[in-house]
C-alpha cells in the first residue's frame, strides 16, 4: 500500500512544527541559508579553480538539478492526479512532494571535498596509507574491541562525500532539518563499515557506495524507524534526486569544455553524431541534427548558446516524462525503496539511455581524460595530500594529549598547538559532542573510538574548503606565499 503520510511525517530533531507547509518551508529557508551550500559555489564540477563564471560549479549544478527534480516531481504528479491524489494519500503533500525534491537535489553534492570526485579517492589513499598504522597500535586481546578496531578503521577508509553530506547536516551544519529532509539525501543505503553487496544482492545498486558513516548510524536509524523504512531502503524522492542530477549531465559538460576551449561546436556536432552513427542512435542523432541546424540559421555569436539551449530543452523534456514514468510504473517499489536501480538506468533497452549513455562516453573521453582537467586532478592531488599530512600531528598525539591541548593548555608537540588554532570551531565542537557521550570506563574502547573521532575532525576539515581555501592554505603552510 503506498501511503505518503506515512513519508512526509512533521517529526525533526529539535522544535518540531504542527503543520507539513511551515515545515517544509522552514527545511527551504535552512537549505538555502546554509553556509555548506554557498560554499559550493567555490567548488569544482569539472574544471577546477575556474575564474570563468559561465562554466559550472558545484552550485550552479545542484541548481541545474534542482531545477530537473521540481519538473520532474511535478510531471509525476499530474500523472497520478489521473488516478486522484487521494489514492497515495498525496492530496496534502504536493507541495512537500515537489519542495523536497527540489531541495534534496540542492543538498545532493553538498559533502563533494574540493576538487571534485578525484579529490574523495585522493583522501582515500592518504587515509589508508597513514590511519591504518595508527589503528594498528592499539594492541587489543578482547574480540569485541578486536572487531569494533576494525569495523572503525575500514569505515574512516571509506570517505565519501554522498555519506559527508549526512555528517554536514546533521553533525557539523545541525540544520534541524525535518527527518523526510534529510534521508532523501541518503542517496546510497550502505554503511561505509560494510562490505559492498554481491550483485545477487537484491539492494545491490542502492548499495553499491557508502551513504552514512559509523558516526552518524545511530541517528539515521532513529530516523529510519519513524519514517517506517526498512534497513538499506531508499526514501522515494531519492530516485527523484538521482534521476534530476543524471540529466543535468547529458549536455552540461560538453556546454562547459566548448565555452573552455577544448571543443568547438562543430566538434561537438561531429564527435555525437559520429558516436551516434557507430552505435545505430537514431534519438539522439535525429534531435542533434535538427537543433545544430536550427543553431547554424543564427548570427554566428548566438550560434554556440542556441544550439545548447535547443538541445538541452529537447533532451530535458524527453528524459523527464520517461523517468517520471518509470517511476510510477514502479511506484510501489520505489514508494517501498527497494527499488533497485537509478530510473534512467532501469531500460537499458530504451532510446532514453542509450542516448545517456552515448553522451555519458563522450564526455569521459573527450573531457574527463583531456590533459588540461588531468594536469588540475594532478596538482589537487599534491594539495589534499600536502594538507593531511601537515595536520597529521594532530592525529598522533595521545587521548589525554589532545584533551589537553583543545582546553589551551601546553603540551610538548608546539606544532600541534599551532595547527589546533586553524581549524574551525564548528568541527571541533562536532568531534567535541560526540566525544563527551563515549563512555571511559573502559579505556581501550574510548581511546580507540576517540581516535576515530579525531580523525573524522581532520576529514571535515579539510573535505570542507572550497578549491580556492585548499589551494590557499596548502601554499601558506608550504610557504609558498
Amino acid at each position: 500500500m503506498i501511503n505518503y503520510k506515512e513519508k512526509f511525517t512533521l517529526d525533526r530533531e529539535f522544535y518540531p512544527s504542527r503543520d507539513i507547509e511551515i515545515t517544509v518551508e522552514s527545511d527551504r529557508g535552512r537549505i538555502l541559508s546554509s553556509a555548506s551550500l554557498r560554499r559550493l559555489q567555490k567548488r569544482t564540477q569539472v574544471f577546477a579553480l575556474e575564474l570563468n563564471a559561465s562554466i559550472r560549479s558545484r552550485l550552479t549544478h545542484s541548481m541545474e538539478v534542482a531545477q530537473n527534480a521540481r519538473y520532474i516531481a511535478r510531471t509525476i504528479l499530474q500523472e497520478l492526479k489521473k488516478d486522484n491524489l487521494e489514492t497515495f494519500a498525496l492530496e496534502e503533500f504536493e507541495n512537500a512532494f515537489i519542495s523536497t525534491s527540489e531541495m534534496t537535489s540542492l543538498l545532493h553534492d553538498i559533502g563533494n571535498p574540493p576538487f571534485g570526485h578525484f579529490a574523495e579517492e585522493t583522501i582515500n589513499k592518504w587515509l589508508n596509507i597513514n590511519i591504518t598504522p595508527l589503528f594498528d597500535k592499539f594492541k587489543i586481546e578482547d574480540e569485541e574491541l578486536k572487531n569494533l578496531k576494525s569495523m572503525l578503521l575500514k569505515d574512516i577508509c571509506n570517505y565519501d562525500g554522498n555519506a559527508q553530506a549526512i555528517r554536514i547536516i546533521t553533525k557539523l551544519q545541525r540544520l534541524n532539518l525535518s527527518y523526510f529532509q534529510i534521508i532523501s539525501v541518503l542517496k546510497y543505503t550502505r554503511a561505509a563499515y560494510e562490505n559492498k553487496p554481491s550483485k545477487e544482492d537484491t539492494l545491490s545498486y542502492i548499495k553499491k557506495k557508502p551513504g552514512f558513516y559509523y558516526s552518524e548510524k545511530e541517528f539515521l536509524f532513529k530516523v529510519q524507524e519513524t519514517l517506517n523504512i526498512k534497513e538499506g531502503h531508499r526514501f522515494p524522492i531519492t530516485y527523484i534526486m538521482e534521476a534530476a542530477d543524471d540529466i543535468s549531465y547529458l549536455t552540461a559538460d560538453l556546454e562547459d569544455s566548448v565555452e573552455k576551449g577544448i571543443l568547438s561546436l562543430d566538434e561537438v556536432y561531429t564527435i555525437i553524431c559520429n558516436e551516434c552513427e557507430k552505435q545505430n542512435e537514431e534519438f539522439l542523432l535525429e534531435i542533434i541534427k535538427k537543433q545544430y541546424k536550427k543553431a547554424k540559421e543564427n548570427e554566428e555569436p548566438y550560434q554556440f548558446n542556441m544550439f545548447f539551449t535547443f538541445l538541452r530543452v529537447s533532451l530535458v523534456t524527453s528524459f523527464v516524462n520517461h523517468v517520471s514514468k518509470i517511476y510510477i510504473e514502479n511506484h510501489q517499489a520505489v514508494f517501498d525503496g527497494s527499488f533497485n536501480h537509478a530510473l534512467l538506468e532501469y531500460d537499458k533497452q530504451s532510446i532514453y539511455y542509450k542516448a545517456y549513455k552515448v553522451l555519458k562516453d563522450i564526455s569521459m573521453k573527450y573531457i574527463y581524460k583531456n590533459k588540461e582537467v588531468q594536469t588540475l586532478e594532478l596538482q589537487a592531488y599534491k594539495i589534499i595530500n600536502s594538507l593531511f599530512d601537515v595536520y597529521k600531528p594532530l592525529l598522533e598525539l595521545s587521548s589525554n594529549d589532545f584533551e589537553s591541548l583543545l582546553k589551551d593548555e601546553e603540551i610538548e608537540c608546539f606544532i600541534s598547538q599551532r595547527l589546533i588554532r586553524r581549524i574551525s570551531s564548528k568541527q571541533i565542537v562536532a568531534y567535541q559532542n560526540d566525544v563527551i557521550k563515549l563512555d571511559n570506563d573502559c579505556l581501550q574502547k574510548y581511546t580507540i573510538l576517540e581516535l576515530y573521532f579525531r580523525v573524522r575532525l581532520i576529514i571535515d576539515y579539510i573535505s570542507g574548503m572550497t578549491d580556492d581555501y585548499a589551494l590557499e592554505e596548502y601554499q601558506i603552510l608550504s610557504a609558498i606565499k
